[in-house]
């Protein structure tokens, strides 16, 4: 028994060893993705006004079309055809960069919880460990770590990198199309347009879920109202927030812990519950935060998703454990075929 428990200690620390490592690249990933998005910002900016300039020679070309040489007005169109394509793709790498940007953020953010949980894990009694009747610590953050980057994979797949690989072949059409047939390449464009918008809204929509930059601008409240909109837009699932008490500002760590939660068991009720409506309240008192959420899906036996493979599933010991690290309680009300309700407490002071 002392050798197993000196075994899980050894790997416990090169876990802690990893992730310190891991974190410290993470930050200098970070550093240099935010070097890239200025250097890219700038180019955008130029080349901005670069189009601005060559779009007003050619219409003033335009404007004189009879009296100008035919090879300054392909020169014109050439010079605003060339400076636009490096416009749009400057402006993807940017907005790539910025996502790249918030993913790694939220990485990090990540990095730092199981920091925090393994530093407080090592100074846990081994008697707590031993009593304790699921899988090691380290074992479920490794796991969760996995399903996280499971879960970012397939978005991402799904989303945004299948949308531009439709704006790839877009673009390769209408190249195809510009010596043939100008009329269709002209609307081929148009519909181009059209899809890098649709494209652009998916990617702000991934960018939310991955870390709201207005979480840390603007506090819990304000990103969660603006988060429960764009929920009930993209899913169709009637989606009610309820706010009460003061509206302030609470401790970082305590405004992520709210609004991760809500954002599990909101896709909770889409991907296992299949709800049509939702219910969310929080009511922030002097001192606790206290939040529910309650949808009128298909439910589950509390008991039974509790000591099952569906405890991982639906991430409810994952949520107890944050809860409980940070003083608070949490309660699961469901059955099937009559919903689910989950309420959590949360210390403000």
């Amino acid at each position: 028994m002392a050798v197993s428990t000196e075994a899980e200690s050894d790997v416990f620390s090169l876990f802690l060893e990893e992730c310190t490592r891991e974190h410290e690249q993470a930050q200098r990933e970070l550093k240099e993705i935010d070097l890239l998005i200025q250097q890219t910002t700038s180019e955008v900016e130029r080349l901005a006004q670069r189009n601005t300039q060559v779009t007003n020679r050619l219409r003033q070309i335009e404007a004189t079309l009879d009296t100008v040489p035919r090879e300054d007005i392909r020169e014109s169109y050439t010079a605003v055809l060339d400076t636009q394509q490096r416009l749009f793709t400057m402006r993807g790498q940017l907005e790539k960069l910025q996502s790249n940007q918030r993913s790694m953020t939220r990485y990090l953010d990540m990095l730092r919880n199981v920091l925090e949980i393994a530093s407080q894990a090592e100074h846990e009694p081994r008697a707590a460990e031993e009593t304790e009747p699921s899988q090691p610590l380290v074992v479920r953050i490794i796991e969760a770590q996995e399903r996280e980057r499971l879960r970012l994979s397939r978005q991402i797949h799904d989303g945004p990198a299948q949308s531009l690989t439709n704006l790839i072949l877009q673009a390769e059409i209408c190249e195809r199309l510009f010596e043939k047939d100008p009329d269709r390449a002209r609307a081929e464009l148009a519909n181009l347009r059209n899809a890098v918008a649709g494209t652009f809204q998916k990617v702000k929509g991934f960018i939310l879920s991955l870390r709201p930059m207005m979480l840390d601008d603007l506090g819990v409240v304000p990103t969660m109202r603006r988060y429960v909109d764009n929920f009930s837009d993209n899913t169709g699932i009637a989606t009610q927030l309820t706010i009460t008490g003061k509206e302030r500002r609470l401790a970082s760590h305590k405004e992520v812990t709210i609004f991760r939660l809500v954002q599990e068991l909101l896709d909770n009720a889409v991907e296992h519950g299949h709800a049509s409506n939702v219910q969310i309240s929080l009511d922030l008192g002097e001192e606790i935060a206290r939040v529910s959420v309650e949808d009128n899906g298909s439910g589950f036996e509390i008991s039974d998703a509790l000591i099952s493979p569906d405890a991982d599933r639906l991430g409810l010991a994952t949520m107890r454990e944050r809860i409980e690290m940070l003083n608070g309680q949490i309660h699961f009300d469901s059955g099937l075929g009559r919903g689910t309700k989950i309420s959590f407490d949360l210390p403000i002071l």
